[in-house]
């Protein structure tokens, strides 16, 4: 199980944050090539670069994924909102993602570019500050290339790049990746309607979907097959916890996995299962479970052949099945 937390913290009016102006700055240039500089962008010009999207999920902060999943070296997601490109997230190894690579050493990365514990910006006369922990600056740091934000997910057991977020400051402050301190507003996620957050948990069941395939086949294992029913059960564990607070494998309502398994009528011969909590979205909760040890051998178990995803609110739960017939 794996289960992140941001605080926000709302700064006294007489407390002091640094002023942008006359803090220390390595100057990092906006990139002149690659997707990133498709941030800023209008949806003509998206579609012009990278054709149609196989299709477009919704997400909880205001913009659309467009999902570009024509093969597993090509995996990518675009955020678009009002028309324009506020966000990608790059997973596949074929991307250009300058001045950054998809398996590129880390070592090499943290030689070549600034990369802080404090996070500085001011956004329509507000000023935040976002604070990485240990854990963000050897997982997940942040490089600011000018107005574009680049988290960058490490995967710490091949000591490589695993995928990189390009963002621009409003999504930053919508998301909150990080510990926040700020002055002034606070931006916020919109308010959804029941129906359009049921929406947006389906198409985050099917982004996890998506990326675990992109990483088995990254390491050479079968692409899984998704299973409704195994789907099913894995919905009703997330939802599970959620309405009752109960972060755990084992249910007290509905019992352990074997159990869960039962009642949607599963035949198995081998299951495993991932849990998580309070990620930003489908992206960040996957690169979560990577380096995790016990998370990263289901997701990488040669053996398993099926997969069931479901997400409620915050709450996620990967079903992963080996059916008996093999």
């Amino acid at each position: 199980m794996i289960k992140e937390d941001h605080t926000t913290e709302m700064k006294p009016a007489n407390t002091q944050i640094p002023d942008l102006k006359q803090s220390k700055k390595i100057s990092s240039e906006k990139p002149k090539e690659g997707l990133a500089i498709l941030i800023g962008k209008n949806l003509s010009e998206l579609q012009k670069k990278l054709g149609t999207p196989a299709r477009i999920d919704e997400s909880m902060y205001g913009y659309q994924w467009y999902i570009y999943n024509q093969g597993h070296k090509n995996y990518l997601q675009v955020g678009v909102e009002n028309k324009h490109v506020v966000t990608i997230f790059a997973l596949g190894q074929n991307l250009d993602v300058a001045p950054f690579e998809i398996g590129q050493p880390v070592e090499e990365i943290f030689n070549t570019q600034f990369i802080d514990t404090n996070i500085n910006l001011e956004y329509k006369g507000n000023t935040y500050r976002f604070e990485l922990n240990d854990t963000d600056l050897n997982l997940r740091p942040m490089v600011q290339l000018g107005d574009i934000y680049v988290q960058l997910y490490f995967d710490k057991f091949t000591g490589n790049l695993s995928s990189v977020r390009f963002m621009n400051a409003e999504t930053l402050i919508k998301q909150r990746p990080y510990e926040l301190v700020y002055s002034g507003i606070l931006i916020q996620a919109p308010a959804l309607a029941k129906e359009l957050q049921r929406a947006i948990e389906e198409d985050t069941e099917q982004e996890i979907f998506d990326i675990t395939n992109v990483l088995r086949a990254r390491h050479k294992l079968n692409e899984l097959i998704w299973d409704e029913n195994t789907a099913e059960a894995a919905f009703k564990h997330s939802k599970d916890m959620s309405e009752n607070n109960d972060f755990s494998h084992t249910s007290k309502k509905f019992g352990d996995l074997s159990k869960r398994l039962k009642t949607a009528q599963v035949v198995y011969k081998a299951a495993g299962e991932n849990i998580a909590a309070n990620y930003t979205d489908g992206p960040a909760v996957v690169e979560g479970w990577l380096n995790s040890k016990g998370h990263r051998e289901s997701l990488l178990n040669k053996d398993y052949s099926y997969l069931g995803v479901g997400v409620y609110q915050k709450y996620y739960t990967q079903n992963f099945i080996q059916k008996t017939e093999q």
